[in-house]
């Protein structure tokens, strides 16, 4: 008996119990669909955070001024370096040839009140100074309205551009703030725009308490204060951060003066910390997720041995007749695999149709619109059948391939 008519004579035992058959494969089904399906879930929020944090500055850097170490490094003081300059930032953004959109922004204030007519709000609004680039480099969707233009920006007009807590302080349900004049530390401004409202992480929600004026505009409403200038680089592939920080480096140091063998006066901090933290428990549940499905697995296997055993038992006498017309232990044990196996990959392939659409279900009802085909999960799935086929169909093999031809022909 070759191993095709191994094969044929495998299909027409599973054909000739297709009830035990569907049962078993189910059982294998469950448990690739439980792998299969946390999985594409888990890959399809990695997915949605790569996306959100792409939006908001996850592939960013800022030019800032460099940070105090109030230690000693070799018994020696930290040197004290002098702030950046909105002037050596605007000669930076000018110059700059590197990949990425540069945008020039400062804090105001950060705990100031806007009055529009008779209502105020609370003292904990964040003005800030930004310029044609912040709202793109900086992941603000403008709701309702428009962004700067380059002539405000330049003019230092007195326009301004509130978060939606700002709208629902100062104006009614249905009222639009557009064209309406607020009062922002003692000047007017025009509202231009308001911006979608994005929430906040543990309650924080301080980017909707956030109102944006032009960098030209911030320096006079700041009556010249020591403002901490930065510079955001804003890039839309990763992979050529190193590239940019490397030439931002180079021109800040000549914009600066600073001397080839000195540190430097400025510090560049690449924006990827809270991005890769995220990716870290997304990691994480990766792998608690592959461990609750590896679990569920395992008992499927064990459900499939059970079963290939009671078969065993139950085709005793075919088993002797085979043996007595010269089948092989080899032959033998060929057949119960292949039967097992087959069984596995009916089941695999019905586990893992049912992964993805359960997997990316989840991913829908979490808000998440991504339809994902993790094809490594796919492949990694039917390798597990495949195994899962082996391991449990191997005990049943290789206890028919050692039953006594004589006894079993005997068997009732």
């Amino acid at each position: 008996m070759d191993i095709r008519e191994n094969v044929k004579e495998g299909l027409r035992s599973i054909n000739a119990n297709k009830l035990r058959t569907i049962l078993t494969a189910a059982i294998i089904a469950i448990g690739i669909t439980s792998l299969v399906g946390i999985l594409t879930a888990i890959d399809g929020i990695q997915a949605s955070i790569n996306d959100s944090f792409s939006n908001l500055g996850s592939n960013t850097f800022d030019v800032e001024r460099k940070r105090v170490d109030r230690g000693t490094s070799a018994g020696r003081k930290s040197k004290i370096h002098p702030p950046i300059k909105y002037d050596e930032l605007a000669r930076f953004k000018e110059v700059y040839n590197g990949p990425g959109v540069v945008s020039i922004n400062t804090v105001v204030s950060w705990n100031a009140e806007v009055k529009y007519r008779s209502k105020v709000t609370n003292p904990n609004i964040m003005i800030r100074g930004g310029d044609e680039n912040f709202l793109v480099v900086d992941g603000y969707d403008v709701k309702e309205g428009r962004g700067f233009s380059q002539i405000e920006i330049n003019n230092g007009a007195y326009v301004a551009i509130i978060g939606s807590q700002i709208v629902e302080a100062l104006f009614e349900e249905n009222e639009s703030p557009i064209g309406k004049k607020i009062s922002i530390l003692g000047s007017k401004f025009l509202v231009l725009g308001t911006l979608q409202e994005q929430g906040g992480v543990g309650g924080n929600q301080g980017v909707d308490r956030r109102i944006v004026v032009p960098t030209q505009t911030a320096r006079v409403i700041g009556n010249d204060r020591n403002f901490g200038w930065e510079a955001t680089v804003a890039l839309e592939d990763q992979t050529k951060m190193e590239q940019a920080t490397g030439i931002a480096t180079g021109l800040m140091r000549a914009i600066r003066g600073d001397r080839p063998k000195e540190e430097n006066s400025f510090e560049i901090r690449v924006s990827r910390s809270l991005a890769e933290r995220l990716s870290d428990i997304t990691g994480y549940l990766r792998a608690g997720g592959f461990t609750i499905g590896f679990i569920t697995l395992l008992g499927a296997s064990i459900g499939l041995m059970n079963i290939m055993l009671v078969s065993v038992t139950e085709r005793t006498r075919e088993i002797g007749v085979r043996k007595a017309l010269g089948a092989t232990p080899l032959k033998i044990r060929q057949q119960f695999l292949i039967e097992a196996l087959v069984i596995c990959q009916m089941g695999g392939i019905g586990g893992i149709i049912l992964g993805i659409l359960i997997g990316n279900l989840i991913s829908n009802v979490m808000g998440i619109s991504v339809f994902l085909i993790p094809w490594v999960w796919i492949i990694f799935g039917v390798a597990v059948g495949m195994v899962v086929g082996l391991v449990s169909g191997y005990l049943p093999a290789f206890k028919a391939s050692k039953l006594d031809p004589i006894e079993s022909l005997r068997f009732e």
